[in-house]
């Protein structure tokens, strides 16, 4: 069987998974190497999640890290429910 692709969500979950479980900060290179994206791509999913106040960027001493905001969390929170749901209801 074909493995599927990546949704949107899927990835956006992936993202904010990445950073919440490296103690919610990240550096944008780590994280592209772990959700496996371009840095083109990667980029404009970071740009989006900034922009919407998901996740921010921090310049500490001479390198910037990616920090999960409180909007992040609770997108990862109602991710978790819906693959609960969809996992409880065979979908």
């Amino acid at each position: 069987m074909a493995k599927k692709r990546r949704t949107r969500i899927d990835i956006i979950n992936d993202i904010l998974k990445v950073i919440s479980d490296k103690k919610g900060r990240i550096k944008q290179t780590h994280l592209m190497y772990k959700v496996n994206l371009s840095h083109k791509l990667m980029r404009s999913y970071l740009e989006e999640l900034i922009s919407k106040h998901v996740i921010e960027e921090v310049k500490d001493n001479n390198n910037i890290y990616l920090i999960i905001k409180d909007k992040g969390n609770e997108f990862l929170d109602k991710c978790r429910k819906m693959k609960e749901f969809q996992d409880t209801f065979g979908l």
